[in-house]
């Protein structure tokens, strides 16, 4: 009688759900098929005074309690839970970290052509609607290049020149023309202390000059460090702007703490005032222009039209660069985890994942360096749409990445060996522009179809 309620139990409750689990499954059928053997090898006789019936119970509701237990191992469909997994709605999305060793790196062949010459370290550069170039010099120099000339804009920001600091990116407002705003980030000694750190200044370009200049965030505190300044900018389409500073070096310090500057991703409205819904308004002594932290030093930063997300590079120590989706509130884990060691080839941390963290969508193994990035969404290089772009100072050469959603499936070299690559970005004409050290600013030729 047991063995047939049991088997019955497990065949109506249990059964349906156990097709990834038919080693549970046959166990427990098995136990329940041979009660009578268990019975005897507990050494229980089938007939006997009233305390043996009552032992042969308590045995016989032990095993029923066995069998149901062991049938719960083959819960979730049999599979084990994975921590680097998240479901929606019953659907399990991995959620792990992607890289691409060297050895499966592709090379395709492009033109181009020099449009900007003789630049030094033109660090940022943005297309006004006429169709001119802003291009900041890292030097401090801001030169608009118009009708096939250079020409110096004055009123640029002082900028300190110092290590990796100096004149950083620049950006287009996204209201230019109704409000004619124009953004900067330089590394700037303004504030106390000796040194300098980040800086982000609104203003406009009148008659080849800035003017109603407004320094709208001003990392602190300065630092005489030479490293991770970040710094790049970005719109999200819905009044926001978002930009970056590294780590300035102090990676044990700043990265972590939320009431200090540096190794962040800071969001703004356009005037420069802070969002009322940003993560850490209402924590008390946290800066409240953060976004999101733990980073290093993030030199690329795009809006990403397809997923509505900003998505940064940034450069890791030696190995773990990496691309992360800028999330509201999260922590991306520098220096606690890391896919990169020190650049003396010790480790600082054992650590690539945790709990607290966000994965990087990609990362680098070793690393590329990398510098500018881009969302292709022209249809003059339709072999490039929809994938990203990232230049790479160190190897001295375009990364291409080819996407599949939020997944990169290839990597491909594109402009081998024309120098350090800076900056990377797609004209309102949906032609691609590089920023090349040394050399100024290329077009990419489109290829004949």
């Amino acid at each position: 009688m047991i063995k047939t309620l049991l088997f019955n139990y497990f065949y109506q409750a249990f059964l349906p759900s156990q097709k990834g689990n038919i080693g549970c499954s046959f166990f427990v059928i098995m136990l329940i098929s041979n009660l009578h053997v268990f019975l005897v090898i507990f050494e229980v006789p089938f007939y006997g005074t009233c305390n043996q019936q009552k032992t042969l119970k308590m045995k016989r509701l032990f095993i029923l309690c066995l069998a149901l237990s062991l049938v719960s191992c083959g819960e979730n469909n049999g599979k084990t839970e994975d921590p680097n997994q998240v479901t929606d709605n019953d659907t399990i999305v991995q959620n792990s970290p992607v890289t691409i060793p060297e050895e499966e790196l592709t090379t395709a062949q492009y033109e181009y052509e020099v449009v900007v010459p003789d630049l030094e370290i033109a660090w940022g550069m943005d297309f006004l609607p006429d169709g001119s170039i802003l291009i900041t010099e890292k030097n401090g120099d801001l030169i608009l290049f118009k009708d096939g000339q250079k020409q110096q804009v004055q009123g640029a920001p002082e900028v300190y020149n110092r290590g990796q600091g100096g004149f950083l990116d620049v950006a287009v407002g996204p209201n230019y023309e109704s409000d004619g705003c124009i953004y900067f980030t330089y590394a700037s000694e303004e504030g106390e202390g000796e040194g300098g750190n980040t800086a982000l200044m609104r203003a406009k370009l009148e008659n080849n000059q800035l003017t109603s200049k407004e320094v709208l965030y001003k990392a602190t505190p300065n630092s005489t460090r030479g490293q991770h300044f970040g710094s790049r900018i970005s719109f999200d389409g819905q009044g926001h702007l978002f930009f970056s500073v590294g780590d300035r070096g102090d990676r044990d310090v700043n990265p972590q703490d939320l009431t200090r500057d540096g190794g962040k991703v800071y969001r703004l409205n356009l005037d420069g005032s802070i969002p009322q819904d940003n993560p850490f308004v209402g924590q008390e002594e946290a800066v409240k222009a953060v976004y999101s932290y733990g980073h290093r030093n993030p030199q690329g930063m795009i809006y990403n039209e397809s997923t509505g997300e900003i998505w940064v590079h940034e450069h890791g120590p030696q190995g773990g660069d990496e691309i992360n989706v800028v999330k509201k509130g999260a922590n991306y884990g520098w220096p606690l985890v890391s896919y990169g060691i020190n650049y003396d080839g010790t480790s600082f941390t054992d650590e690539t994942s945790g709990p607290d963290f966000e994965d990087p969508l990609y990362y680098w193994v070793p690393s590329i360096a990398p510098s500018g990035f881009v969302h292709v969404t022209s249809n003059k290089y339709p072999e490039l749409q929809g994938d990203l772009l990232v230049g790479s100072l160190k190897f001295q050469y375009v990364e291409h990445l080819t996407l599949d959603g939020k997944t990169v499936l290839a990597r491909e070299k594109i402009l081998e060996q024309i120098g350090r690559v800076r900056d990377i970005v797609q004209s309102p004409e949906g032609d691609l522009y590089v920023s090349v050290e040394g050399k100024g600013i290329v077009r990419i030729i489109p290829k004949q179809q």
